[in-house]
């Protein structure tokens, strides 16, 4: 599992490719969001299945597993559960390291229950 903080204002989509160079998953289940060519190309190439649903406005359509693509529930169960610790929810700790520590801390909580 890898965790990774930005801020707010940038996009989720851009800290993929970063997040994956430690791991080297079978499959990559995200939501439209994640809809790029430059990742879903790099995934191929390291042999990871993009399980990415493609946006509307895509003019060629890319095949996706559906059946797969509904795991990603556990995902967004996990980050509910992660956001039920008022420490993140409401980001208390100012240090990107220190909240860093308190989602790592809480997210092993959640693992272990």
């Amino acid at each position: 599992m890898e965790l990774g903080i930005t801020p707010g204002q940038d996009a989720d989509s851009t800290q993929a490719e970063p997040l994956l160079e430690n791991i080297a998953p079978d499959a990559f289940l995200a939501d439209k969001a994640y809809d790029a060519d430059r990742l879903i190309d790099r995934l191929i190439q390291r042999g990871i299945t993009p399980v990415i649903p493609p946006k509307r406005n895509r003019t060629t359509r890319r095949k996706t597993d559906f059946s797969l693509y509904r795991e990603r529930n556990l995902i967004e169960r996990f980050f509910n559960k992660l956001k039920q610790f008022r420490a993140i929810a409401t980001r208390y700790d100012k240090l990107k390291s220190t909240f860093l520590a308190a989602v790592q801390f809480a997210s092993i909580i959640i693992l272990l229950n």
